[in-house]
């Protein structure tokens, strides 16, 4: 009877060891080294290094075997993992770069397109840039973008004017160039001049006065030449006449 009481009794102990041990590792973790794993079998094995994983677990007096990464792999940090990381991509459809190229120690480090700006993070790094918004035409650049930021735009404020939507640029003033308007401008477009009226006329005006003159000095000439050859004409027939006689 008390034998059965003695065995009751370290089967509960062995029971309540064994749902502590469990506790414990869930809790406290293995009781391994800093640099060392917990195998399938529950031994503590060291640790690969960096650029490398466990190929085989440590058995007995055999320690660990590592093999390197291989191509487009890599491990950052000692472990006892059995398979290195993926390296990451920079898709340029997403706006990415590679500033960086991925090594069997390293993860591949992406950058931001020129003219891109980053619109989602992910573990300190952008995973998706945006273009910059472009301005449309009677807009101008308020704030250029930046790697971080999207371009600000403004519509030109009135009596200034952009094609491109780059720079707003102040209508031409006809006045300064003594001209008229002959199209007002717009937002998109320059206002467009025209020579006055008066500059026109006042230049018509001055042919016809040197035509004027010309055919006036032309007219006189002929009338003296004419008034010549009468004279002449009649001074020769008075002599014959006289000759007659």
């Amino acid at each position: 009877m008390l034998l059965g009481k003695t065995r009751n009794f370290s089967d509960f102990v062995i029971f309540g060891l064994r749902v502590f041990g469990v506790y414990a590792v869930l809790v406290y973790g293995n009781n391994c080294g800093q640099s060392e794993y917990q195998s399938a079998s529950g031994e503590c094995c060291p640790m690969c290094n960096i650029g490398s994983v466990v190929f085989r677990d440590c058995e007995g007096d055999a320690s660990t075997t590592c093999i390197p990464c291989g191509i487009n792999t890599y491990m950052n940090k000692p472990s006892g993992l059995y398979r290195c990381f993926l390296c990451k991509t920079c898709d340029h459809v997403q706006g990415l770069i590679i500033t960086q190229d991925c090594t069997t120690i390293q993860n591949t480090v992406c950058g931001i397109l020129e003219g891109y700006y980053c619109k989602d993070y992910g573990d300190g790094e952008c995973t998706f840039a945006l273009k910059h918004r472009k301005c449309q035409s009677g807009q101008e650049i308020k704030v250029a973008g930046t790697k971080n930021t999207d371009t600000v735009c403004e519509a030109c404020p009135s009596g200034f004017y952009s094609p491109l939507g780059v720079n707003c640029t102040k209508w031409t003033d006809c006045s300064v160039k003594d001209e008229d308007v002959d199209k007002e401008g717009s937002s998109v477009n320059d206002v467009t001049c025209k020579p006055k009226r008066r500059e026109r006329y006042s230049l018509i005006a001055a042919v016809l006065v040197a035509i004027t003159f010309v055919l006036f000095f032309k007219l006189k000439c002929d009338s003296k030449e004419t008034k010549r050859e009468v004279t002449k004409g009649g001074y020769v027939n008075y002599r014959e006449a006289v000759n007659t006689l």
